[in-house]
Formats: structure tokens, C-alpha cells, sequence
């Protein structure tokens, strides 16, 4: 019986391994440097995310690019099947390279392999900001994989060509809209705590101050500063700005009414 039970488990064993084995066969022929094209150029479209024309503008633009800068930017599309690791040597890949690997089936179709010599310019949250902007899927489903590729790769360029960035360049209206409303929340924080507590006073300094820290971050830190390191537009802090003081208005004359009312009423009674 004990040698019976043996002989099971070490079959059972080597169903196992059989399996792994099986299972991992596939990946090792979706490494395939057969998949390299017989011609020096920096975008390998696997996937068929450009047309003919699309996929000559920017090899184009690229070696344009590398040309005037001296920075390298290599694009790799791909689904299922990938080159793998060859294409390092392929396109010779170093500290001033940039890889964009456009491939859908992680969710957000950007990823990038970043040299080090640009995290000197752009810093690691700059590339964060990069694939959540333009990697998304509904980025992706306006505009389409080879818009979220291109509009991504002008960003780059537009910080290349500035000497460097913090944020990624270019504000999205859904951004817009979350610092407009943090703009508005600030001002009506700003505004209740302004409503006049005492008889003759107009505007409550005291809580002003009292509360700054937090209608301030709410308004200067994320309504005012996502805007001006991202665009040097003006209507968007004008926006932002009307929208402080009309939330600051609002609140305080309805502090006034409401609030204010019944502790002039408590007073004089």
C-alpha cells in the first residue's frame, strides 16, 4: 500500500511539471527576434495600430527628433506576439532611450522603458502621469491607440524641447474640472468662516486665519498651481478664480442669513 501511494504522488508529480513545461513553451516563441523587421527603423507596429502613411509621418518625426536633440525615442507595438528582449540590441537601447511599448491587454495600453539620462528631466512622476493620461481607456476609445501613441510621444517632445518638465504638459478638461471644483469648495470654506460674529464686524479675520490652511491648499495648491505648471492659458485660473469668489460669496451670505441671524437673535435676547 505505502509503495502504491509513492508511485501516485511521484506521478502526480510529474503531471505537474509536464504541465508547467507545456504552459510555458508558448511564452518562450513570443520572445521571437524573427519578429524584427530587415531594416533599421524606430517603430515595430506588430499590432497594426498604424496605417501606412501614420507609420511613415512618425518614423519621420522620430528620427527628426533624435536628430535635433540627441535623445532617442523607439516605439513598439505589440499583441500576443512581441520580439522580446531583442529588441535592446536591435535599436541599441541606452541611458538616453526612450521605448514606448503601446499593448492593450494590461489595461492601459502605454508602458515605458525609460533611460535614465531622462529621469535627470523628466522625473518618475512624469512618467506615472504620462501612461495614466494617455493610456487610459477612454483616452484610448476617443481617440483611438494610434492617437494615445502619437499625443503621448509629442508630449515627451514638447519637454524635450523646453530643457525638461515636472507635469506632463497640457491641461485636460477633466482636470480642469477637478480644480475648478476644488476652487469652489475652497471659496466656500473661505466664505463661512468669514461671516461676521460680532456686532460691527464685516468680515471675520480671525477664522479667516483660523481655517486658512485648508481653504488655501484647496484653492492655491489644487485649483491654482495643477493650472500653471501645465498651461500658460489664462482663462482656466480666471474660471477658477470666479469660481472662488462666487463659492466665498455664496457661503458667506448664507452664513450670514442662517447661521449669523440666529446668533444676533441669541445675543439680543
Amino acid at each position: 500500500m505505502g509503495t502504491h501511494r509513492i508511485r501516485s504522488l511521484w506521478g502526480a508529480v510529474l503531471i505537474v511539471v509536464i504541465s508547467v513545461l507545456c504552459l510555458a513553451a508558448p511564452a518562450e516563441a513570443y520572445d521571437n527576434p524573427d519578429l524584427l523587421p530587415d531594416h533599421p527603423t524606430p517603430v515595430i507596429d506588430l499590432a497594426r495600430v498604424f496605417s501606412d502613411s501614420q507609420r511613415a509621418r512618425l518614423e519621420e518625426s522620430l528620427g527628426e527628433v533624435e536628430e535635433r536633440t540627441g535623445w532617442k525615442m523607439r516605439v513598439l507595438t505589440q499583441y500576443e506576439r512581441t520580439p522580446g528582449l531583442a529588441v535592446r540590441e536591435f535599436w541599441g537601447l541606452d541611458e538616453s532611450s526612450l521605448l514606448l511599448v503601446a499593448d492593450p491587454r494590461g489595461g492601459n495600453l502605454l508602458n515605458f522603458n525609460v533611460g535614465d539620462a531622462y529621469f535627470a528631466m523628466m522625473p518618475r512622476t512624469y512618467w506615472v502621469e504620462l501612461q495614466t493620461r494617455y493610456g487610459n481607456q477612454y483616452y484610448v476609445k476617443e481617440h483611438g491607440e494610434d492617437g494615445a501613441v502619437i499625443d503621448a510621444l509629442q508630449a515627451v517632445e514638447t519637454c524635450l524641447d523646453r530643457g525638461g518638465c515636472q507635469v506632463v504638459p497640457g491641461l485636460p478638461q477633466e482636470q480642469w474640472l477637478w480644480t475648478l471644483s476644488t476652487s469652489i469648495l475652497g471659496g466656500l470654506i473661505a466664505g463661512f468662516a468669514a461671516y461676521p460674529r460680532k456686532e460691527g464686524e464685516t468680515i471675520a479675520w480671525s477664522w479667516m486665519l483660523l481655517l486658512s490652511p485648508l481653504w488655501v491648499m484647496l484653492f492655491g495648491v489644487f485649483g491654482i498651481a495643477p493650472v500653471i505648471t501645465r498651461t500658460s492659458e489664462l482663462l482656466p485660473l480666471v474660471r477658477n478664480g470666479v469660481g472662488f469668489l462666487g463659492g466665498g460669496v455664496a457661503a458667506y451670505l448664507i452664513a450670514q442669513a442662517t447661521v449669523g441671524r440666529k446668533l444676533q437673535s441669541d445675543s439680543e435676547s
